[in-house]
């Protein structure tokens, strides 16, 4: 399946998080993203070093920027359960705006077409890194790295394209 691309429509599918009262949902994509400007922004896997050092503190430190600029949902996504989400959410503690989102058996992240087999480093099949900017479901920007790499789905590079 192709990757997800500019001029594409977000599609619908299932994640779960934890909301501010520790409850767990289960929601749509659609219902977060609908008629609004959203990142949506995946990671190969939580608490794994880029990731956690660099993708998920960039978007974190610059939330209000990127609010500032009209953006309305920063969402996370990763191939994990939501409770190891919610487990690295708290290791965040500034964070405000960043939801992280559990996609765990990766059925939304092939939807997505993202897929990233990583077998044979003993992690499955988990999510490429990528950054998506997208306005009332349709794909504005369409940042997606090969591999391992970290070059062009940063928060930095989505406000450059703001």
């Amino acid at each position: 399946m192709a990757p997800i691309a500019v001029g594409d429509s977000l599609p619908d599918g299932t994640v779960s998080y934890f909301d501010d009262n520790d409850q767990l949902q289960s929601v749509s994509v659609h219902s977060l993203t609908a008629g609004k400007k959203v990142i949506l922004f995946g990671v190969p896997g939580a608490f794994t070093p880029t990731c956690s050092l660099k993708h998920v503190p960039g978007f974190v430190e610059k939330s209000e920027e990127l609010k500032s600029k009209g953006i309305d949902e920063i969402l996370l996504l990763s191939v994990n359960d939501p409770f190891v989400m919610k487990a690295w959410a708290k290791t965040y503690p500034e964070n405000q705006h960043v939801k992280f989102l559990a996609d765990g058996a990766g059925k939304y992240t092939h939807a997505l077409g993202l897929e990233l087999d990583l077998s044979e480093k003993g992690l499955g099949v988990r999510s490429r890194r990528f950054a998506l900017l997208v306005d009332d479901l349709k794909v504005k920007l369409a940042n997606i790295e090969s591999g391992g790499e970290f070059t062009v789905s940063s928060a930095e590079d989505i406000l450059k394209a703001l």
